[in-house]
Order: structure tokens, then C-alpha cells, then sequence
């Protein structure tokens, strides 16, 4: 047992009345030992004899009128929000949001901070990811749950990450950086547990620092390893961090943090005292007031000091820079994140859009931004679905999008499937959306995928069927690999995962939602591999700058530059690019039979709906 010492707890919560440390015991009994505050509104205690392991929470009294925004209420156990570990996950209960007085005592249902011991901080590297790299999006616990070489005891966790298993599948996809899908501490959302259903995908935080302890039960000390065996082998980590609300959701939401202590200065409030909803999960974090920035920042230098990360990628990121009179590039956290000296050179990943008001931003971010790239997506389904006049735009889309970033280099985030919506197999399967298995009747999730079913909606035996499938999928990853600027490839599209159809599996912490590594496809991961030693033996496919008429031709089947009319021609579906400097050609045939291109290298077939790859 590490020696007992002196710890001091700070907390900031400067219109509480009264705040108090509550220290727990093995049989869950509390000493509660009244805190002091300072004239910034930080309240303070130095305890003596509380070290390594001790369990503790807050407490907080104070004006309870939840119309202006004040929510103290001493019943209320409250998670500091700078715990670094927790002692168990959080879990629903009615009583966490029920009205002062009339809840009871919410400590018997709250996770426990629990004081850790400093790790050593790491020594400062520049990130392993390279420019026009391929991202590898994961889920941590969907990702291995069902992976049969990985050790039961590991399955669902971060240190399955580290195994030979997974090291080796990701090397063989030349993935330059996995990145992990939320590993903060959630809740689950109100109505889940009444459906039997719990949150499976973490974009609903409540610590921003402690790991949740189902995927993480080693906290940060489990995190640390796992990415200094991906380090080991050339993969850089990038988190998903959600900033832009936390899982105390609306008004008849859980009172678990930063409610409890500060809700007016954590949260977003509109003149009437509403609290203002730009995420649609009931509230909004004030990421450009002090409180929350000072939060976030060091929030994310204790993951590059105790972790290692490489980057983070922002849930709805617009958040970050919303100001009063709407987004601004250069909102105060933005720029501190920009000047920072540990996170200044981080890998850092927009989600672009939110749904408030003025949330589209995708392109606006600047410099040392990567942006996800929706627009590339839906250009991308929308030629291989086979919808007329989108020739041109499957270029620029190739070419790096200059029409949203620029005519010098690309900040794309090139993707055709993520987390949220169907997995990429299924764009070819399913024309509609079946979340039936989530409780709501169907009415959840995006209701236009642009996707298509080849004639049959979802599962089929029939081999010209499946073979369709495979043969769009296999165009899909092609058309990805191909593209200038990063490419991100979300865990098991390689290998035809599916969802049955669901496009929001977020509360599928079962089959639907896991990777099916036994009954994966083969012949697609194959394709999926040999597209990734491609991309890496060809410097010209992971440059970022814009593709230019310098760079290359555009030609038709006979080889000649594609003419105005062509471009224009509502109905083409087939062009081949080439490389000036390399040769490279690659010929894209999106038509229902097949190609044959006559170029300068030699002729050559595109089979229907396909994608061929020709070096010299």
C-alpha cells in the first residue's frame, strides 16, 4: 500500500454557498469536511491522510432556481470534474434528477472520483500521422468484442488494442492512426434503460478526464500502454473528444457535475433562462466562457502529457467556436488551442457542422485544422447509386475539394461511412434505414442515405445479389483510396461489416453493433489491403495539394481530354485520370457495362461499376 498523505482538493463554483469534500470508506460510509473559498470563486481543503485510492465526491448548497440556472442541492453527490478516475460507470436512476428535496440522496447511486498517483509526464513527440494518411475510426468495445484471438479478459477494452492481433491487422492496412471513438466516463441517455437498451458509442460524457471504466478499467495508466504499443508500431491515437454538451442533458436531466456546481458558466443559456440546445442532446458546454475553456484545455494537455495521443478529433466542433454572434475561426479556445505548447502540433479533427443556428462549417476551419468532409461522402454515394450529373463533382471530390479548401492543399477528411449512419456494405443493401431494434419506432436516424439495395432490401442468398454488393463495395473502398487528402475508414467496412440495416446503432452494445471477425468478407479485406499497399507505395495518392491540370489529364475511353460536353453530359459515368509526372492511371467505370480505355499505356477494361488501378 502507497504511504498516506495530504492531498488538496480544489473546486470551482463561485455562487455556491457552501461546498464540502465527501470522502468515502470501503463500506461506502461518508466523512464530509467543509471546503473554503477564495476570492476567484475556487473552493479549497487540504485533507490530511487521504493518498492513493481514497474515494471522494462533492457536495454543493447554495440558491436552487433552476429557471435562472442554479441547481444546488446538497442531496446531490457531484463528480469533480478534474477527477482523473473513477471507481465504476455511471448509470441511470430517476433520483439523479429529481427536483431539490425530493430525490433522496443520490450517493449510493454515484461513481466515486478516486485519487490517483501523477504519472511521470511523457516526453513531447511530434504525432505519428502523416499528411493524406489513412485514419482507421474504432469503436473500442465494439471493435474486439467479438475477436477471437484477442483474450476474453481483454475483449472490449483499450489494452486489446495493444495485442499482437490488432497491431497486425492495422499494419496490413496501412493504417496511420486509429482513431478511438469516445473513452471518456458516459451515461446513458433517460429513455435507454426503460427500452433495455444502454449507450454504446460514449457521446454522452460526464468527466472529461476519467476513463470510462467499462472499456478502461486500468484508467489513464491502460490508455498509456496501449498507445505506446501503437506507437511501437507506427500508428498514431487520436481521440474523440466531445466538448460540445455533457450527459446532464436538458432541464430533466441528471444533476451528476458541472450542473451541480456551475451550470451558468458551464452551460449556454438563452435571456429567457432556457438552456440553449445547438447539439440536440438537451444542452449546450460554453466553450468560449472561462470556466469550460480552462476545463477543456487542460482536458486535453492530460491526455497528450499522460497518454501520448497524437490528436483529437471535436464532436459537433462548431461548439468550439461559437461565440454570441455565432461562429468565429479565431473564438478565444480556438486560438489558445493553436498557441499551446503541447497542443499546438496535435493532429486536429473538425466534425464541422452542429444543428444550431449557423452550425455548417465545414471548410471554415483554417489552418492546422483537418475537417470530416461530408460533402466528399455524399458525392461519392451519389455517383456509385448512379444519379445523373455528378461526374464533375466525383472529380473535384477526388482532386481535394478545392471548391471547399482552397486551390493549395487539402484539409479534407476524406469518408464514405462512419459511426453514424450505415456502415459501408450496407449503402449498398439497404435503401432504408431499419432501427427498429431502437426502440423508437423506426423514426430515429437519417431517413435519406443515398444508399441502394441492388434490387433486394437487405439480406439475400441470391449470388448475382451478393456479388452486386461486393462489387459496389469494392468500388466504394477504391474510390476512397484514391483520393487526394486524408482518408478515414470507419473499423470493419474493410470486411463488409453490417448493421442489418441500422443506421444508428448507438444503443446496439450487442451483434448489430459488434464486428463480426469470424463471418467477415474475406475477398473485400483482401481488396481493402491491396488498395492500402497501393496508396503507400504511391506518393502521388497521399499528396494533399490540390490536383491541378499541371498534375494531370482527364481523358475519356479513346484517351483524349475530357471536352466541356462531356463534363456537362448529365448522363456520363466513366473517365480515366493520369498522372502526368508517374503515369499512374486510374479508370473509373460507374456504368452498368463494361469499359474499355485506349490510352497511351494500352488498353485496358473496367469491368461495370468499378474502379481499376493501372501503374507503369
Amino acid at each position: 500500500m502507497p504511504a498516506r498523505r495530504d492531498t488538496r482538493f480544489s473546486v470551482w463554483s463561485p455562487e455556491a454557498e457552501q461546498l464540502w469534500l465527501c470522502l468515502f470508506d470501503v463500506e461506502d460510509r461518508e466523512t464530509r469536511l467543509p471546503m473554503l473559498r477564495d476570492a476567484d470563486g475556487w473552493w479549497h481543503i487540504g485533507a490530511a491522510g487521504v493518498g492513493v485510492g481514497q474515494l471522494y465526491g462533492v457536495r454543493a448548497d447554495g440558491p436552487y432556481d433552476p429557471d435562472r440556472g442554479l441547481w444546488f442541492d446538497p442531496d446531490k453527490l457531484l463528480l469533480d470534474p478534474y477527477a482523473t478516475a473513477i471507481d465504476r460507470p455511471f448509470r441511470y436512476d430517476p433520483a439523479l434528477a429529481a427536483p431539490r428535496g425530493e430525490g433522496g440522496d443520490t450517493a449510493p447511486l454515484m461513481p466515486k472520483g478516486v485519487v490517483t498517483a501523477a504519472l511521470p509526464d511523457l516526453p513531447h513527440q511530434p504525432p505519428r500521422f502523416a499528411a493524406g494518411g489513412l485514419i482507421y475510426e474504432l469503436s473500442v468495445r465494439a471493435f474486439t468484442m467479438l475477436h477471437p484471438d484477442v483474450p476474453e479478459a481483454l475483449r472490449g477494452t483499450v489494452a486489446a488494442l495493444g495485442h499482437p492481433a490488432i497491431v497486425a491487422h492495422l499494419k496490413a492496412l496501412h493504417v496511420s492512426a486509429v482513431e478511438l471513438m469516445p473513452v471518456n466516463a458516459w451515461i446513458d441517455e433517460r429513455h435507454l434503460p426503460l427500452l433495455g437498451l444502454s449507450n454504446a458509442w460514449g457521446y454522452n460524457p460526464v468527466s472529461y478526464f476519467a476513463l470510462d471504466p467499462r472499456i478502461a478499467p486500468g484508467g489513464i495508466g491502460e490508455l498509456r500502454e496501449a498507445v505506446a504499443a501503437l506507437h511501437a508500431a507506427g500508428i498514431g491515437v487520436i481521440l474523440d473528444m466531445v466538448y460540445n454538451h455533457d450527459g446532464e442533458s436538458d432541464r430533466q436531466g441528471p444533476t451528476l457535475s458541472l450542473r451541480g456546481l456551475d451550470a451558468r458558466g458551464y452551460f449556454r443559456y438563452a435571456p429567457d433562462g432556457s438552456l440553449i440546445n445547438d447539439t440536440g442532446t438537451g444542452n449546450s458546454i460554453a466553450c468560449n466562457a472561462p470556466p469550460a475553456r480552462g476545463l477543456i484545455l487542460d482536458s486535453l494537455r492530460w491526455f497528450v502529457r499522460n497518454a501520448g495521443v497524437d490528436g483529437f478529433r471535436f464532436d459537433l466542433a462548431p461548439a468550439l467556436g461559437r461565440m454570441e454572434q455565432g461562429f468565429d475561426p479565431a473564438a478565444p479556445l480556438l486560438q489558445e488551442m493553436r498557441a499551446d505548447p503541447l497542443l499546438a502540433d496535435r493532429i486536429l479533427i473538425a466534425e464541422p457542422w452542429d444543428v444550431g443556428p449557423g452550425g455548417y462549417q465545414l471548410g471554415n476551419f483554417g489552418e492546422g485544422w483537418l475537417e470530416w468532409n461530408d460533402r466528399y461522402r455524399d458525392d461519392v454515394r451519389r455517383f456509385w447509386r448512379g444519379d445523373s450529373g455528378m461526374l464533375g463533382h466525383l472529380a473535384t471530390r477526388l482532386g481535394g475539394s478545392s471548391d471547399l479548401f482552397g486551390h493549395v492543399a487539402t484539409r479534407s477528411v476524406n469518408f464514405i461511412a462512419a459511426h453514424d449512419g450505415f456502415p459501408l456494405a450496407d449503402l449498398a443493401a439497404f435503401e432504408h434505414r431499419h432501427n427498429e431494434a431502437n426502440g423508437e419506432d423506426n423514426r430515429d436516424g437519417h431517413g435519406d442515405n443515398l444508399s441502394w439495395n441492388n434490387g433486394v432490401e437487405g439480406p439475400s442468398d441470391d449470388p448475382e445479389v451478393v456479388a452486386a454488393r461486393r462489387s459496389d463495395a469494392k468500388a466504394l473502398l477504391s474510390t476512397l483510396f484514391v483520393s487526394r487528402g486524408a482518408i478515414m475508414l470507419t473499423a470493419g467496412d474493410e470486411f463488409g461489416r453490417t448493421q442489418q440495416g441500422n443506421n444508428n446503432a448507438y444503443a446496439q452494445d450487442n451483434e448489430i453493433g459488434w464486428l463480426d471477425w469470424e463471418g467477415r468478407d474475406r475477398e473485400l479485406e483482401q481488396h481493402a489491403r491491396d488498395l492500402a499497399a497501393l496508396r503507400a507505395a504511391c506518393p502521388e495518392l497521399r499528396d494533399v495539394a490540390m490536383l491541378t491540370d499541371a498534375d494531370v489529364e482527364w481523358l475519356d475511353e479513346e484517351g483524349r481530354p475530357l471536352t466541356v460536353e462531356q463534363w456537362e453530359d448529365p448522363e456520363r459515368r466513366t473517365l480515366a485520370l493520369r498522372y502526368r509526372a508517374s503515369g499512374l492511371v486510374i479508370g473509373i467505370n460507374g456504368a452498368s457495362g463494361p469499359c474499355r480505355f485506349r490510352l497511351a499505356q494500352g488498353n485496358f477494361v473496367v469491368p461495370p461499376r468499378s474502379v481499376h488501378v493501372l501503374t507503369d
